[in-house]
C-alpha cells in the first residue's frame, strides 16, 4: 500500500511556484488519504484513519502549478483512488480524471492504488476515452484463492477480479497490468497457493510486487493462529517471482523491433559506449512508455559527454519515438528515431 500525506494546499502551491525550474518531469499528487476497507493484513485504517478526499479544484490547481514548473506526467495517489469523492459527494474519480486530462501542457496521467472492488465500468472506459491516461493499471489481487480473499477481507472474488481484467483488456487491448501478491498468508494451503499461481498464468501480468506475509500490529491477521513457516513462505515467494520472470521477459521481448513513445525523464545514470559508431561516449537518455516500461536510448548525432557536462535538457520532458533494440528483464534499450531535417519525432 502507498503511504501518503495530505498537504497544506496554500503552502504546497507557493512552494511549487517558487520551486527551481529543473523540477522532475514526473510528479506525485495526493488526491485522498485514509482507508476504510480493513483488509486483515493491513494497518493503514488504524494509522491513517478514515477516507478523506481533497477538493477537486485544489487538486487541479496543484497540478497546473506543477505543469507550469515543468512537470509533464502526474501520478495520482491514494490508498484507494477508485473511491475518491464518494463520501464527500464531490465529483467521481472518472470525472476528476476527465478534468485533469484537459490541463494544457500535461502529457500523461497515472494513478495508484486501485482497489479491485471499486473499479467501475466508468473508470475502465477512461482508458479508451482519455488520451493522456496511460494504458497501465496497478490492480492488487493479493491472492488467487477465494478462501484466502475472504480471510483477507478483500470484498471480491477471484471470478469478479478476472471479469474486470477482461473488461480492461477489451476496452484497451494493449493495457499493461501489474499487481501485488502476498505469499504465505495465515491458513494458505498448498491448494490456495496453487490458485494464485493459476491466476497469474491466466492474467500474465507485466510486472508484480510480491511479498512474504508478516504480522502487523493491530491488523486482524496478526491474531490468526494458523501461520505458515518462514521457510515455506520463502519458497512460495520464490515460486511466484520465478513464474513472473517468464511473463515479464516474454512481454518485453515482444516489444523488440517496435517503436514506442517515450516520455523522457532525463539522462540515464549509466552512460554507455556505442562501439558500432565510434569510440566516444554517446548521450544516453531514459524515460518510460505509456505502459510504464523503462527505456534507455541513445542519440549519437554528435553530442558527446565532456567530463560532467552534457547538453542540457534537449529531450527532457518531451515524448520521443524510440525503436526498441534489446529487451532486458527490468528495462528496454533502444535508439531514437530521427528524420533528417525533421523534428516530428519530438512531441
Amino acid at each position: 500500500m502507498v503511504d501518503i500525506e495530505m498537504s497544506d494546499q496554500k503552502n504546497l502551491i507557493e512552494s511549487v511556484i517558487h520551486y527551481d525550474q529543473n523540477i522532475n518531469i514526473s510528479k506525485f499528487v495526493t488526491i485522498m488519504q485514509g482507508c476504510e476497507n480493513f483488509c486483515t493484513y493491513c494497518v493503514v485504517p488504524y494509522v491513517r484513519g478514515k477516507e478523506l478526499s481533497r477538493k477537486p479544484e485544489a487538486i487541479i490547481q496543484e497540478i497546473k502549478a506543477l505543469v507550469k514548473c515543468g512537470a509533464r506526467e502526474i501520478t495520482l495517489l491514494g490508498q484507494n483512488v477508485n473511491s475518491y469523492g464518494k463520501k464527500e459527494g464531490v465529483c467521481t474519480f472518472p470525472e476528476l480524471l476527465s478534468s485533469i486530462n484537459q490541463i494544457e501542457g500535461l502529457k500523461r496521467i497515472r494513478f495508484t492504488t486501485s482497489h479491485p472492488k471499486d473499479l467501475s465500468d466508468d473508470l475502465i472506459d477512461c482508458f479508451a476515452n482519455l488520451d493522456k491516461l496511460c494504458n497501465h493499471v496497478h490492480l492488487p489481487v493479493q491472492s488467487g484463492s477465494n478462501r484466502i480473499l475472504r480471510r483477507m477481507n478483500r470484498k471480491y472474488t477471484r471470478e469478479e477480479y478476472l471479469e474486470k481484467i477482461e473488461k480492461l483488456r477489451k476496452i484497451c487491448p494493449d493495457i499493461a497490468l501489474s499487481t501485488d501478491l502476498i505469499a504465505g498468508f495465515p491458513g494458505e494451503s498448498k491448494s490456495d497457493f496453487e490458485d494464485t499461481l493459476e491466476l497469474m498464468k491466466q492474467v500474465e501480468y507485466d510486472s508484480i510486487f510480491a511479498f512474504k506475509y508478516s504480522d502487523r500490529p493491530n491488523a486482524k491477521a496478526a491474531g490468526f493462529s494458523d501461520k505458515i513457516s518462514e521457510n515455506e513462505k520463502r519458497n512460495r515467494l520464490q515460486r511466484i517471482l520465478k513464474l513472473q520472470e517468464g511473463f515479464t521477459a516474454r512481454k518485453n521481448n515482444l516489444l523488440t523491433g517496435s517503436i514506442q513513445p517515450v516520455l523522457v525523464e532525463g539522462l540515464s545514470k549509466k552512460q554507455e559506449t556505442d562501439k558500432q559508431h565510434n569510440s566516444n561516449n554517446n548521450v544516453q537518455w531514459t524515460g518510460r512508455t505509456p505502459t510504464n516500461k523503462i527505456v534507455n536510448f541513445l542519440h549519437d548525432d554528435g553530442q558527446k559527454i565532456s567530463g560532467d557536462s552534457i547538453s542540457d535538457g534537449i529531450y527532457e520532458g518531451k515524448i520521443v519515438d524510440v525503436k526498441i533494440e534489446k529487451a532486458l528483464l527490468h528495462s528496454l534499450k533502444g535508439k531514437l528515431i530521427t528524420k533528417k531535417g525533421d523534428n516530428s519525432y519530438v512531441a
